[in-house]
């Protein structure tokens, strides 16, 4: 595998001719996230907590979107939403076409191993095991795989990670970003519709937040949608769209034209002291 600061030269001359694209494609790409007035309500006691006031929004496919917003905004209970862990109270949420609230929950597991891939902020990987049998998981899942297929797939999904050198290596044997390396290969692994990622930077220093980025940023000039889901208004400036909740509702959604280079960025950091 090259040295990281080639790769970083590599990433940076490849993002030039890119930076300034249109990244809204409304006319040509199929949405893949549609929300209708979604609406979600809890009863704590007497009191009724109205989390979502009618949200509505549609992804389309190769987005690349940030969801921001503080405590209490909605962004939790909306993220649960998207990754089908959830239904609205009122309102309708599509995925990939699929309408989802009237769905049971075994209806809506199956639906959501099929089509989303998740990354998280914890990493979420199983201890004393390799890289490789992480991958594999989703697949478990997935008649269409045999054990040596999915092998070779998790094996694909590595590789295209930079972590193709850590196949076997086990969760305490690597760093935190090549940790949420192995996260973002097994939500990969499925080819989902969309990546649906929850703070995913938060647990990771700053050039290790800056080389994930550079990953994700490779994954959206590929075609892969993906949600961001963060507190960090920071993370917005490498998207290609931004939507920011408060008290349940969107109080802004805005296209970003002038999308920052994060191999740039992270190029120009501080060389690390041993």
């Amino acid at each position: 595998m090259p040295e990281l600061q080639e790769v970083v030269v590599q990433w940076v001359e490849a993002d030039k001719s890119h930076k300034n694209r249109v990244t809204m494609k409304e006319e040509n790409s199929k949405v893949v996230i549609e929300l209708e007035n979604v609406k979600r309500y809890f009863h704590v006691g007497s009191e009724v907590v109205k989390a979502l006031r009618g949200v509505s929004f549609k992804i389309h496919e190769g987005e690349f979107v940030t969801i921001q917003g503080t405590s209490g905004s909605g962004k939790s209970t909306l993220l649960n939403q998207l990754g089908c862990l959830d239904t609205p109270t009122s309102g309708e949420y599509y995925l990939d076409g699929v309408p989802v609230r009237k769905m049971s929950k075994s209806q809506r597991a199956h639906l959501r191993n099929k089509k989303i891939g998740f990354i998280f902020q914890n990493y979420n990987l199983l201890a004393n095991t390799t890289a490789v049998e992480n991958v594999e998981l989703p697949l478990m899942y997935n008649s269409k795989y045999n054990s040596k297929q999915r092998k070779a797939a998790a094996i694909k999904a590595l590789e295209a990670v930079g972590l193709g050198d850590r196949l076997y290596h086990k969760s305490n044997q690597m760093s935190g970003g090549q940790m949420q390396r192995v996260a973002i290969a097994r939500a990969l692994v499925n080819d989902p519709a969309v990546l649906l990622a929850d703070e995913a930077t938060g647990n990771l220093d700053t050039r290790t937040s800056f080389e994930v980025l550079v990953l994700f940023q490779e994954l959206y000039k590929q075609g892969h949608t993906i949600i961001f889901v963060t507190h960090n208004p920071e993370i917005a400036e490498y998207s290609s769209r931004n939507i920011y909740l408060r008290d349940g509702k969107i109080r802004e959604d805005t296209i970003n034209n002038n999308i920052k280079s994060a191999a740039e960025a992270l190029a120009a950091l501080p060389k690390q002291e041993d």
